[in-house]
């Protein structure tokens, strides 16, 4: 298929060499040219437009930061709606809300245009390893005419249900995962403070029945010298998925205690000054609140 990618970001950089391995042509557009010149060089096509991009392609993909940014890539008036075939099939593969993705997907609905909200749950990390996971939204029949370009990005893919349901689960995955890795920090420095050496208590912990695969590559940044300048997700980016999540909570009526904990731990950090570092760093602020230096 003739492919269309929008959002060349860190995961948008990393599912575009996925899908030119899989056969297809790709044509891509960024806000940034710069991020988008090692995936020309590997034989990506520059669009201009978000709309060229549409024009060119049998189905187009974007990943951006929020719900703004795809109304913007969107809808906007050199959006992907105008520049659409008939025929051809949208999926955001952002994570905003279920009732933003929604009202994007009807204004698509009112052109005859397939919208699927297909976010992806992993990092950079379990996208490069083959392990992804893709949650899809939508038209059914639209979802299993793009499926086989959906397991060349992952291959663990999901029909979750009707539009924006599979931005619910996204959230509802990312929620768990927060606390998980938040309940980690404080793991670690309530071992770290009875006497037990960091490095041990991480080795434990990931030999244990409670390891898990985000614990596996995020758990060793907490270890001296090993947190990545160039975080995975910050704690800024993660924070607004967990901020969807109690906002989603609030809306339904479905109590997050959990993710209300975690949430707190996120602003200790943005209060601390670390919220330019991978979520993981909650660990540090633990650290400082159990009186540790």
């Amino acid at each position: 298929m003739n492919i269309g990618f929008v959002g060349l970001g860190a995961m948008g950089a990393g599912i575009v060499p996925r899908l030119m391995a899989a056969g297809h042509a790709v044509m891509g557009w960024n806000r940034s040219k710069q991020k988008a010149e090692p995936l020309i060089a590997a034989g990506m096509r520059l669009a201009p437009t978000p709309r060229a991009v549409a024009a060119a392609s049998d189905a187009v993909f974007s990943i951006v930061t929020d719900a703004a940014a795809v109304r913007a890539v969107a809808l906007g008036g050199d959006g992907i709606i105008s520049g659409l075939k008939k025929g051809a099939i949208y999926a955001d593969m952002s994570t905003i809300a279920p009732d933003a993705s929604r009202a994007i997907c009807a204004e698509f609905a009112k052109q005859g245009v397939a919208m699927l909200d297909a976010p992806i749950s992993g990092s950079p990390v379990t996208l490069a390893q083959g392990n992804a996971a893709v949650m899809v939204g939508g038209d059914k029949a639209a979802f299993e005419r793009i499926e086989p370009v959906l397991r060349a990005i992952g291959p663990k893919v999901t029909y979750i249900g009707a539009s924006g349901l599979a931005v619910q689960m996204k959230i509802a995955v990312n929620l768990l995962l927060m606390v998980e890795v938040i309940a980690f920090g404080e793991a670690v420095a309530l071992a770290e403070k009875g006497g037990v050496a960091r490095e041990i208590a991480v080795d434990a912990i990931l030999k244990s029945v409670a390891a898990s695969p985000v614990l596996a590559y995020r758990g060793p940044f907490i270890l001296d010298g090993k947190m990545p300048a160039v975080p995975l997700a910050d704690v800024t980016l993660q924070q607004k998925d967990m901020l969807l999540a109690l906002e989603l909570g609030r809306k339904l009526g479905s109590p997050v205690p959990l993710a209300a904990a975690a949430n707190e731990m996120m602003n200790a950090c943005r209060g601390l000054g670390l919220d330019h570092r991978d979520f993981v760093t909650a660990h540090e602020v633990y650290r400082r609140l159990g009186g540790e230096t």
